[in-house]
């Protein structure tokens, strides 16, 4: 019988992975402080002085600011709202073409559609998986008006690269730093790169309050609309004298004292976290190059990474065996993670589909039953392409070249991602059985 336990042998290891708990004492008597209060949230829909919010949304925000060195920080309720409100405060609307990532969480991807606006997908690179300078440059039309960039893994964009050819076109960059909180380029922070930046405090995240977002700005006028946007823009500019109504069509996307709170002693721990995953990762990176054909992820000169997944470059000539059954016999190998069990073990191939594939795009179907924006839309005369092959690199990632895990969460140990290693060279040394 084989000794791989995808063929009947015995795994590597049964035990289930530690769960990635963040949350602790800290975190509970926050809570219980904000209970005690009796102010679980204290926004008003009007203009007033809680249209900002309560003491704990506007510490949480102020927190968020010093931290990563903008300006302004604006509390909401997912990175999803976040970017929605980013578009609307950057004037986006019908007619308009936004370049984005056919390479992320497919949010990053659709919602220019919620303005009637057309997204427009550029490449990614090769060897950092964020969008590719020239491809962006490749896809500027006359009704280009934002990027959203992804610091996709936890690595920084090309700013540099693509600010410079955001500013010579008039563009509007949205960072879009779910995955990098803490990381930087060249001494600035993910998330202030362009001009907003978008996290996310979603479960799964390096720090979480269950669900929530953050986004940040040095522009005062981005800001004001950011946080009108934020909270029922229509029924507050009147009173607040607004006279730039573009856009201000606004939306629930507040975050409650209870979330604040657990994310300003949230906050207070990422750079620890942080720290313990770049460790875990730079251990399963030295280690699992050593088997051919894998090769360990790339950081962008300047950049520091912060691994919100670890990614592997995987070429199957080299290794001798297709990716997918050498990662299948691996996952035999290994257990679930705790509190996260339905998803089975954390180690996968490709990331995502090329968003562009995705049902939406293929039917060009978003907004109403006829196809709009698309279609039936005399403001967008353009045309856009969404077959396969319009971003090669993308597909070759996600066919045939990109694995990635999650093994290296804190609290894991070293122990724990010894398991991992012994795992893929179990796998590599009886490849002959699955070829």
């Amino acid at each position: 019988m084989s000794v791989l336990a995808i063929h009947g042998g015995t795994p590597v290891r049964t035990k289930k992975f530690p769960a990635y708990r963040t949350m602790g004492a800290e975190e509970k008597a926050a809570a219980a402080r904000v209970i005690d209060s009796g102010v679980i949230s204290r926004y008003l829909g009007c203009w007033h002085e809680d249209f900002y919010g309560g003491p704990e949304v506007r510490a949480f925000e102020k927190e968020w600011a010093a931290w990563c060195g903008a300006k302004h920080a604006i509390a909401v309720n997912s990175n999803t709202s976040g970017i929605v409100c980013a578009l609307g405060a950057a004037g986006i609307g019908p007619g308009d073409e936004v370049i984005v990532s056919p390479y992320s969480m497919i949010v990053s991807a659709t919602m220019p559609l919620w303005y009637g606006a057309i997204p427009v997908f550029a490449d990614v690179e090769p060897d950092y998986f964020c969008l590719d300078p020239e491809s962006v440059r490749s896809k500027i039309t006359p009704r280009t008006k934002a990027i959203i960039v992804v610091d996709i893994f936890g690595q920084p964009y090309d700013a540099d690269a693509i600010n410079a050819i955001a500013k010579e076109h008039n563009l509007v960059v949205i960072e879009d730093a779910a995955q990098a909180p803490g990381a930087t380029y060249k001494g600035k922070h993910a998330g202030t790169l362009g001009d907003m930046g978008v996290y996310s405090l979603n479960y799964h995240k390096h720090i979480h309050t269950g669900e929530g977002g953050m986004i940040v700005t040095d522009d005062d006028e981005l800001a004001n609309k950011l946080q009108l946007i934020r909270n029922h823009a229509e029924a507050v500019v009147g009173d607040k004298g607004e006279t730039n109504l573009v856009n201000m069509l606004g939306h629930n996307f507040r975050l409650t004292e209870l979330q604040a709170a657990i994310g300003r002693e949230q906050l207070k721990k990422l750079e620890t976290l942080n720290a313990h995953r770049v460790e875990n990762c730079e251990f399963l990176a030295a280690e699992l190059a050593r088997i051919p054909g894998i090769h360990a992820p790339k950081t962008r000169e300047g950049a520091t990474h912060v691994y919100y997944v670890h990614p592997f470059l995987f070429d199957e000539a080299e290794a001798g065996i297709d990716r997918n059954r050498f990662i299948d016999a691996v996952k035999a190998e290994l257990p679930a993670t705790e509190l996260r069990e339905l998803e089975g073990q954390q180690l996968s191939c490709g990331f995502v589909k090329p968003i562009y594939l995705q049902p939406i795009f293929q039917n060009r179907i978003a907004i109403g039953k006829d196809g709009w924006p698309w279609k039936n839309n005399p403001l967008w005369p353009g045309t856009v392409r969404y077959d396969k092959g319009i971003c090669p690199v993308t597909e070759r990632l996600f066919e045939k070249e990109l694995f990635l895990h999650e093994f290296m969460r804190p609290p894991a140990t070293k122990a724990d991602l010894q398991d991992v290693v012994t795992a893929f060279n179990k796998v590599y040394e009886h490849k002959e059985e699955l070829v």
